[in-house]
Order: C-alpha cells, then sequence, then structure tokens
C-alpha cells in the first residue's frame, strides 16, 4: 500500500505541477495581449461601437487619446531615424505621455460613474485636456516633419526625368529583345508603318 500510495502522490504532484505552469502561461499571454497596444486599440474601438449612454461619450474620448499617442509615438520614431533633435523629441514626448496617463485614467473613472450630474460636469473638462494634448502632439509632430525638410520642385522634376529615362530605356530594351527573338525564330521582322512607305512610294 506505501508504494502504491506513493507512486499516487507522485502522480498527483505532476499533475498539480502540470495545472499551475498552466495556470502561468495563460496569465502571461494574457498579460501579453492587454499590452499589445493593436488589440487594445480594437478591444477599444469596438467598444465604442456598441456602447450607448454617456459611457459611450468618455469611450470615444479615450479612444481619441489613444490616436494622438499613438500619433505622437509615431513622430518619434520617424524622428529617431533623421536628423533633428532626437532626445529633445523623446523628452518632450515622454512628458506629453505622462500627461496622457494622467488624462487616461480620469476618464476610466468617468467611465464607471454612474452619476449623470457629475458626468456632465467632469466629461467637458476632461475632454478640453484631450484637445490640448492633441495640440501639443500637432505641435511635437510639426517639428519632426520641419526636421526632417521637404523635396523643392527642381528635385521632383529632375526625379521625374531620371524615371522617364528609365522607363523608356527599358521599353527600348524589350522592343530589342522580341526583335532578336524573332530572328532566332527564323521570322522576318514584320515592317513598322507599313502605311506610310506605300504612301511614300505612290506620291
Amino acid at each position: 500500500m506505501g508504494v502504491i500510495a506513493g507512486i499516487l502522490l507522485g502522480f498527483l504532484l505532476i499533475a498539480l505541477a502540470g495545472i499551475v505552469t498552466g495556470v502561468l502561461i495563460v496569465r502571461a499571454l494574457f498579460r501579453s495581449i492587454r499590452r499589445n497596444r493593436t488589440v487594445r486599440g480594437v478591444a477599444l474601438r469596438t467598444r465604442v461601437a456598441v456602447t450607448r449612454g454617456p459611457q459611450h461619450q468618455v469611450l470615444k474620448l479615450r479612444l481619441r487619446l489613444a490616436d494622438i499617442l499613438e500619433s505622437g509615438r509615431a513622430a518619434v520614431e520617424v524622428a529617431q531615424h533623421g536628423a533633428g533633435p532626437q532626445g529633445e523629441v523623446a523628452r518632450l514626448f515622454r512628458r506629453i505621455q505622462a500627461e496622457g496617463a494622467t488624462v487616461e485614467t480620469q476618464l476610466r473613472l468617468l467611465q464607471s460613474e454612474t452619476d449623470a450630474t457629475v458626468l456632465a460636469t467632469e466629461v467637458p473638462i476632461v475632454r478640453d485636456r484631450v484637445r490640448q494634448l492633441e495640440g501639443l502632439v500637432r505641435s511635437l509632430r510639426s517639428a519632426v516633419a520641419s526636421g526632417l525638410g521637404a523635396p523643392s520642385d527642381d528635385t521632383l522634376a529632375a526625379l521625374q526625368a531620371d524615371v522617364d529615362r528609365e522607363v523608356a530605356a527599358l521599353h527600348a530594351g524589350v522592343q530589342e529583345l522580341h526583335t532578336l527573338h524573332s530572328f532566332d525564330a527564323g521570322q522576318e521582322p514584320r515592317p513598322q508603318n507599313t502605311t506610310h512607305l506605300t504612301r511614300g512610294n505612290e506620291s
């Protein structure tokens, strides 16, 4: 009996360890999904689409704030590959992110609010803060864009000319290949513009 009990206890410990491991894996995956910005964005857009009432306005502000911060994050990533003041852009955006996190917390709190009077008072205040953050991010993106520079009209015209030359050369090469292929196949190349030649002979 002692041996059987030991074997059963061993199986029980193995099964328990497997269950604990599975729970930990599921929790880690769940946290990873929650931290994923794309997944959070899709979930938030879905909630905005299906929610009605005062909470709908709060969710719309949360979605707007998320889009604003994502726009700023994209500008920082672009600046990191440019020649502008990268450190300043990143530092300023970190401050914007910190303020955005505070506003996001306020919106989460309002999302669970059931008092219509409180919502009518607080939502316009938070909406104004979201608008201010949007203006800050817009200024940040303008600074990044000005640091990148823009192609001049002369540069674009020269680029267009180069493209036209390359396309013409490629077309001529294709026509030459067709002509060589006709010779290899023992066919005489068909005369081009025979109508023009006939009219020339008649004259």
